[in-house]
């Protein structure tokens, strides 16, 4: 594949994945001011602490998925629509929680979504070690994240139905 055929598929897989980013980020315009207002177990983390996290997870999921799209082979449509799949549900996590306060639904959601980025790290791992590699601390965060959003919504049923 030419160099210039690489370099824009990677700008477009890291647009791709900050466009999904900017979508859940205008869902959580106030969402600092929201979390704080939460009952939150001792272990949550400070709201300081997600732009930091997500970016850096957003870097690793773009990069990841362009290895994965470069290798070009017949597993790549598969395992690129789970990561779109999966992509769309993060997005969507945020509206519930946030926008919406819907604590019970962003936790199902958040469910699939965990499920979908396991399986798209399998299918990513398949074509691509380094590829799968990437996506494991997205993985581990919302699996913390997972945790914590039940344990939020738990705390807080009035304002998270």
């Amino acid at each position: 594949m030419p160099r210039s055929k690489q370099i824009a598929g990677l700008i477009g897989w890291l647009a791709l994945a900050f466009v999904a980013a900017a979508i859940g980020a205008i869902a959580s315009t106030r969402a600092p001011e929201i979390y704080q207002a939460l009952i939150r177990p001792s272990w949550a983390p400070p709201a300081a602490l997600f732009g930091p996290v997500w970016s850096v997870l957003y870097l690793m999921m773009g990069v990841a998925s362009w290895l994965v799209w470069r290798e070009g082979s017949g597993n790549t449509r598969g395992a690129l629509r789970l990561y779109l799949v999966q992509l769309a549900l993060n997005s969507l996590w945020s509206w519930l929680f946030f926008a919406w306060h819907q604590g019970r639904w962003a936790f199902f959601e958040i469910v699939v979504l965990w499920v979908m980025i396991l399986a798209t790290v399998v299918a990513f791992w398949r074509i691509r070690l380094l590829a799968g590699v990437l996506l494991v601390p997205y993985l581990l965060w919302v699996s913390f994240a997972t945790a914590l959003a039940y344990t939020v919504w738990t705390l807080n049923p009035v304002l998270l139905g």
